[in-house]
């Protein structure tokens, strides 16, 4: 486990939580606190860039990669009149350097196993095992 992943887990420790968080602020890595993350993440090459929206749930073994953005496509609404609600990360996901995640209404869910490309931008909730990839994210294939 590499210093920012433990920083990443500090975050939920009543003691040191605000202190980790504002850490890894420093360092260039946005995850607030309300953010639940299932063990075995990895955060590659210390995920600089990194912003992650505070109604997002993360689940095991996901790799993020540098600059990756998980957040609201509606942006232009004052947040009171957004129709977003989360993001979910299931199991084993793998998101890669520069990607972005955007959803504008509900719950956007990307499925276990899925890998999204380098630089992708995804709108919509992916199934199991796929592997997205453009701008807009398109399935290019599965994961085996």
């Amino acid at each position: 486990m590499s210093f920012y992943e433990k920083l990443v887990a500090l975050r939920q420790n009543r003691l040191f939580g605000k202190l980790a968080y504002f850490l890894l602020k420093l360092l260039g890595v946005e995850i607030p606190r309300s953010v639940s993350i299932g063990p075995g993440f990895l955060l590659h090459h210390g995920g600089m860039g990194v912003v992650i929206h505070p109604q997002t749930r993360i689940g095991a073994r996901v790799g993020i990669y540098p600059g990756v953005t998980l957040g609201r496509a509606d942006i232009f609404r004052p947040v009171s009149q957004s129709r977003f609600e989360a993001i979910v990360v299931e199991d084993d996901v793998i998101l890669g350097a520069g990607a972005k995640v955007l959803c504008a209404e509900g719950i956007l869910t990307i499925g276990r196993g899925t890998v999204l490309g380098a630089n992708a931008v995804l709108t919509q909730s992916t199934g199991e095992n796929e592997i997205w990839a453009g701008i807009p994210a398109i399935k290019v294939g599965l994961r085996e």
